[in-house]
Parts: C-alpha cells; sequence; structure tokens
C-alpha cells in the first residue's frame, strides 16, 4: 500500500512539473493552452494502467480549477482525458495483433497513428460540450488544439520516453511481451 501511494505522489508530481510551466500558453483564454504534459497520458496508461489513467484525468481537472479554467465543460475534460488513455491501454493489451516495442519505424508509425485516433476521439468528447455551453468559442479552432495537443506532444515525446523507461530504466509495460523473447 505504501509503495502504491508513493507512487501515485510521484505520478502528481510529475504531471504538476510539466503542467504548471506551461499553463500560460493560451490558445483559447480559459479554453486551451498549449500542453506538453499531454505526453504523460500513453505513458501513464501503459505503465500503470487504470491508476494512471484515473490520475491523468484527474490531474487535469485539479490544473483547471487551480488556473481559473474550471467550467462545466471540465466534466467533458476530466471524462476525455480518462477515455484517451484507458483507449490507449486498452488497444495496446487487448486488441492490437502487435507488441508495442517502438524500435522499428513501422512499429512507432502504429502507435503515432493510435495516438492520432485517440486525440481525434478526445476532441470529439471535449468538443461539443464546450460549442454547446459556450457558443462565443470557435470550435473548430478548440477541436484542433485539442487534437494538436493530444497528439502531437505524445508522438514527439512519448515514444523516446517509453523506449527510456522501458528499455533504460526497466519499467514494466502493462501487456507487454518482448518480441525477442517470443
Amino acid at each position: 500500500m505504501k509503495r502504491r501511494i508513493i507512487t501515485y505522489l510521484v505520478l502528481i508530481i510529475v504531471y504538476l512539473i510539466l503542467a504548471i510551466p506551461f499553463k500560460g500558453l493560451t490558445i483559447i483564454p480559459g479554453f486551451s493552452d498549449i500542453r506538453p504534459v499531454t505526453l504523460l497520458g500513453p505513458i501513464y496508461a501503459l505503465f500503470f494502467g487504470v491508476p494512471g489513467c484515473s490520475i491523468f484525468a484527474l490531474m487535469n481537472l485539479v490544473m483547471d480549477a487551480f488556473s481559473g479554467g474550471l467550467m462545466w465543460s471540465s466534466i467533458a475534460g476530466l471524462i476525455a482525458n480518462f477515455i484517451g488513455p484507458f483507449l490507449i491501454l486498452l488497444y495496446w493489451t487487448k486488441y492490437s495483433k502487435t507488441t508495442l516495442h517502438l524500435k522499428k519505424p513501422g512499429n512507432i508509425l502504429h502507435f503515432s497513428l493510435t495516438l492520432i485516433i485517440v486525440a481525434v476521439i478526445q476532441a470529439a468528447i471535449i468538443t461539443p460540450c464546450v460549442a454547446l455551453l459556450y457558443p462565443d468559442v470557435d470550435w473548430k479552432l478548440f477541436f484542433a488544439s485539442v487534437v494538436f495537443n493530444t497528439a502531437v506532444f505524445p508522438i514527439l515525446f512519448s515514444t523516446p520516453l517509453i523506449l527510456l523507461l522501458r528499455e533504460k530504466l526497466g519499467f514494466k509495460q502493462i501487456g507487454y511481451v518482448d518480441p525477442a523473447v517470443k
């Protein structure tokens, strides 16, 4: 139990370290900003499972609250920020016919396409809520900013971090089967 609590605290601290410095880089004031912290979604999902997905989603809500951006649409953000990492976890542990090992360009492309699809799903969850509750917000720009944040940062930064965590630091990815062992 003590180890779990420490793990959760570390995940929270890492999230805050990546989220706080960039909170001021606004795309749509009060609604959307540049969020490099989204790179943690796949990492939290693949290495920490459902608890990692939950912490990722809850911390997004906490950041909304502390930055003055807590609105009714934050509920959709909470849901999308859980579902996105959870879909990545589900796909790479239950449905994919390949193992996520990210050592070959084809595998990196497959992982990147997964991240893009998940980003579109997340944007499709949040955007209608924002458009309905706040009609003055440009929903197309909002949708694009959600897709950008939840696809580009994970593609550029999660991929090398997953390799580093698994290959060099010995982290065990949930459901990972080493292709060399097969």
